[in-house]
């Protein structure tokens, strides 16, 4: 990594019992997430490398609500005795919920575009719902380098609540052209652009197969019915799962007007049918 942006999983003497990093340092002033509550050994070697680098914290971003991304904020202000007064960053939810951090400690909600700025570092956040309601991810423009949370992982594919939007997150990351992607866990991903690309052709592939099986059918079929033929060399113990991804992509096609829903939309006894 270049001198201006730095993982705590580089700086750490040990390897931590958790997969990953969901946490990073940005010219050594912004702390990008904070990682899970109750983690002793991270508060450790997070303030070693405050005191080694002679780190003055001016920020902390979170990423998204999920408690491996924030739950340890009251752990680091603790751990390394730092002023409340330091502004913790996120997007609200939709629709807004105010948050709740603990002890005096508060969010400073913040929107699309905003832009933090640290001697020799500049980052905007930018909104990218779907993994939550509330992901963001960070470009830092000196790097052309993207801090991307759960948005796009390091090793794999991610998980999304809304594949909608989520599919249109990744449009947005494609259109900064990053030369490296900081993920919130797995590997630092040099190989950017491919990266995100791998991740959108995999979801368009899906969904193909999809339609073909609503068109094919000519008639009304669940869910399940889909997986039986999408997913028919998949284990049977598998196939549950593999309802819920395909439900993902139904409740997508449905809001882009190519398929009817017969039902609950939310149910997985809805049924669905091809407009196409």
């Amino acid at each position: 990594m270049t001198s201006s942006s730095m993982t705590i999983a580089e700086l750490r003497p040990v390897r931590v019992a958790y997969p990953g990093s969901a946490e990073a340092l940005t010219l050594m002033r912004i702390l990008i997430d904070t990682g899970e509550k109750d983690k002793p050994e991270f508060i450790s070697n997070l303030k070693k490398v405050f005191q080694e680098k002679g780190i003055s914290l001016e920020a902390v971003l979170i990423t998204h609500w999920h408690r491996d991304h924030c739950g340890g904020i009251t752990d680091v202000f603790e751990g390394l005795n730092l002023d409340h007064s330091i502004p913790v960053n996120k997007f609200p939810r939709k629709p807004f919920t105010e948050e709740s951090i603990g002890g005096p400690l508060k969010y400073t909600y913040i929107k699309d575009g905003d832009t933090l700025r640290t001697e020799g570092a500049t980052l905007r956040s930018i909104y990218t719902p779907g993994h939550t309601d509330d992901h963001m991810v960070l470009y830092m423009e000196e790097e052309n380098a993207v801090f991307s949370g759960d948005c796009i992982l390091g090793e794999g594919t991610a998980v999304f609540e809304d594949l909608h939007t989520y599919m249109k997150s990744l449009d947005k990351i494609i259109s900064l052209s990053p030369s490296t992607i900081y993920p919130g866990h797995g590997p630092v991903v040099t190989d950017a652009v491919p990266k995100v690309r791998m991740y959108i052709d995999h979801r368009n592939h899906r969904e193909a197969q999809i339609l073909g099986a609503l068109q094919t059918n000519h008639g009304k079929m669940t869910a399940m019915d889909i997986v039986k033929v999408v997913y028919k060399d998949t284990p049977e113990h598998l196939h549950i799962a593999a309802a819920s991804n395909v439900h993902h992509h139904l409740t997508k096609l449905v809001k882009e007007g190519k398929i009817d829903a017969d039902g609950d939309v939310s149910s997985m006894d809805c049924k669905w049918q091809s407009k196409l």
